[in-house]
């Protein structure tokens, strides 16, 4: 673990497990991207997938299997393999003394563990580092609530956020490799007059929007929708938000975007909301335009906002659309930025 009196010439070793995932693959691009002061580099995954080779930085690295893996000596371990995996390997990480960046859902509500993204509620990992001597585990949001905190964030500051209705539009990315693959088979079977297969949804995903995404709670909201339901009340610290979410999958290989309507406890002025907009870290404020997945949220590592009007049917209502990558803000980017913050503290 990273000591109080570091250095800023200090290097940190950093394991990733799941980096043969599509979210590992980016966290590997964005450490190099970065300039992550990274020392010692360890890519991990399950024994199906050790012995593969990734690059990262000009070396070839071969995955080891994480079952094996003694995290001793590791400074920072961020796992995207799974809730299950999070839940057998990220506490014997911590153990050991690393640092875990979970990005799975199995940590996110635990009261112990801090739910961060850095340009929202960081401070809240800043007392947590001020608290916690060794290892720890810190959580990694759901992509979709991440970019909608992060527009909401100046808003709720100003003037508190009660309640919100978001309707979703999510990349198959966010599905993972295998769905990726998926959409580009189906879509050159559609354009050949053939009937396409369907392996990771349970329909064709190609030409099609799936109004489901995750397995149906008993209260007819899917776990993604409460998701961003309990994880937005974590993060803005405020257990009175309510938040109605429906969460559909897209046709688009990269890049949710979201329609994002809030209702605040007093009303602003259009011009004071760009304001706070303008001047709100993360925030790509888009006047005049309206930001896509393809054109703006691919690749990219901001929230891009855009379309932003006063609810005319409710006087303190305010709408927006709202895009980025889910692979980079919605998982890599915000996981390395916790980190990022992490070591900031510690020069």
């Amino acid at each position: 673990m990273p000591d109080s009196n570091a250095s800023p010439s200090r290097t940190y070793d950093v394991a990733i497990a799941g980096a043969t995932g599509a979210v590992g693959e980016v966290l590997i691009e964005l450490l190099a991207e970065r300039g992550f002061p990274v020392g010692r580099v360890v890519l991990l995954a399950s024994e199906r997938s050790a012995g593969q080779r990734l690059g990262f930085g000009g070396r070839q690295l071969r995955v080891e299997r994480l079952d094996d893996f003694d995290f001793a000596g590791v400074d920072f371990a961020f796992f995207s393999a799974g809730g299950e995996v999070s839940g057998r390997h990220a506490p014997r990480a911590a153990e050991a003394g690393a640092v875990v960046i979970d990005n799975t859902s199995r940590f996110r509500l635990d009261d112990a563990v801090p739910l961060i993204v850095p340009e929202v509620n960081g401070a809240a990992l800043d007392e947590w580092r001020a608290n916690t001597r060794g290892g720890g585990i810190i959580a990694n949001p759901n992509c979709s609530t991440i970019q909608m905190v992060v527009a909401l964030a100046p808003l709720h500051r100003a003037a508190r956020v009660r309640r919100i209705h978001v309707s979703t539009y999510q990349a198959v990315s966010g599905a993972g490799r295998r769905a990726v693959e998926e959409l580009g088979r189906q879509t050159a079977d559609r354009l050949n007059f053939r009937d396409p297969e369907a392996k990771v949804f349970d329909q064709p995903i190609a030409f099609n929007v799936l109004p489901r995404i995750d397995v149906l709670d008993d209260n007819g909201y899917t776990r993604e929708e409460m998701k961003m339901h309990n994880e937005t009340r974590k993060i803005l610290g405020d257990k009175e938000i309510a938040v109605h979410a429906t969460a559909v999958r897209v046709p688009v290989f990269y890049g949710h975007s979201e329609a994002v309507h809030a209702e605040l406890e007093r009303a602003l002025e259009l011009d004071e909301i760009l304001g706070l907009l303008r001047e709100a870290p993360g925030v790509v404020l888009h006047e005049g335009t309206h930001p896509t997945p393809l054109r703006d949220g691919a690749g990219t590592d901001g929230v891009h906002v855009g379309r932003v009007r006063r609810d005319h049917s409710s006087d303190c209502g305010v709408a927006m659309w709202v895009v980025s990558d889910n692979l980079r803000k919605g998982a890599a980017l915000n996981a390395l930025q916790i980190a990022e913050r992490l070591v900031e503290n510690d020069a």
